[in-house]
């Protein structure tokens, strides 16, 4: 038997009504019927989901392994197939989704403070699937990343404001012979190692490795990892370096520094759906992001002080 999602929503709502008997009348189903599809069910998966007895069902180990994944599944499938609004469609609550870093951070703070603000909230680590998220109306609203040469290309049911764009420093162990400079230069890492996010549909790590192309070397890149503790660990144990937003924290055995001559930069972009529930405070949502990324720089001495050796530099 080929297992189908009616079968997890039936495995679903016999834990839920705790009896095979009233999960029957649920499901519109005689009981028989559902006692037969459930044995075939645990044939197919290999194990005894549910323990009988005379007060009903309760689920056995396996069965909380399994439930716990056909909940999971059933949620992802229910997400994909009612999470878009019509097109004509309004809601009290606005979606806002973002990558979940400092500046984000920030602009929810905001508008949490927001009298009456209703929203929920969705992160991603793919720039490139929130603003599909967006273009399908599953999203009202989210801050957004690209990077110089891989610009994210723009529906026309979306509208954008830059925030800012600020250059991409490198994270490494307080001990690093290069930490004690103030600017470190790319081509003097050729023998590290890196940890570095996943791809993220937006250019990166695409714009990185051709940074270090540029002055001559092929990065090595053991570690793919998003987890930012894991990621703060292995750095501060000196395994590895990488690079990192300019409001990346200095921490215990870490240090963040500028790469001379800034050879990587981000842009911060405020997006939203001109039909959404946010396109008429679009230009406070960008203010608002735009205030929360000047709060997470102004907060790390290693970018005000880059910024201070470097006034006028705002590139791209």
């Amino acid at each position: 038997m080929q297992l189908e999602l009616r079968h997890l929503r039936a495995l679903c709502t016999i834990a839920g009504a705790g009896s095979l008997s009233k999960a029957a009348a649920s499901l519109g189903v005689s009981q028989p019927a559902l006692t037969a599809q459930l044995h075939r069910i645990e044939s197919t998966l290999g194990g005894q989901i549910f323990r009988r007895s005379r007060l009903g069902v309760t689920p056995t180990p396996f069965g909380q392994f399994v439930l716990t994944r056909a909940r999971s599944a059933l949620h992802t499938v229910d997400e994909l197939m009612t999470g878009a609004l019509p097109p004509s469609g309004q809601t009290s609550v606005a979606r806002i989704g973002g990558y979940a870093n400092p500046l984000f951070s920030g602009l929810l703070r905001r508008l949490f403070e927001v009298p009456g603000a209703s929203i929920t909230v969705h992160t991603e680590h793919s720039p490139r699937l929130l603003l599909d998220l967006l273009a399908s109306r599953r999203l009202d609203a989210a801050t957004l990343i690209d990077y110089p040469g891989h610009e994210l290309v723009i529906p026309p049911s979306v509208g954008v404001r830059p925030i800012a764009v600020e250059p991409v420093f490198v994270a490494m162990a307080e001990a690093h012979p290069l930490a004690v400079l103030k600017e470190v230069p790319l081509a003097e890492l050729a023998d590290d190692d890196w940890v570095l996010s996943p791809p993220d549909g937006a250019g990166w790590p695409e714009c990185f490795v051709t940074a270090c192309q540029n002055e001559g070397f092929v990065p090595k890149m053991p570690y793919i990892m998003i987890e930012p503790m894991m990621i703060r660990n292995l750095i501060a144990e000196k395994h590895a370096i990488s690079p990192c937003q300019a409001s990346f924290p200095s921490g215990p055995g870490l240090v963040v520094r500028p790469i001379a001559g800034s050879p990587l930069w981000i842009r911060h972009l405020a997006a939203w759906r001109r039909d959404g529930a946010l396109a008429h405070r679009a230009e406070e949502l960008t203010r608002l992001a735009t205030e929360a990324h000047r709060e997470s720089l102004e907060s790390q001495p290693h970018y005000t002080a880059w910024r201070a050796r470097h006034p006028a530099d705002l590139r791209p």
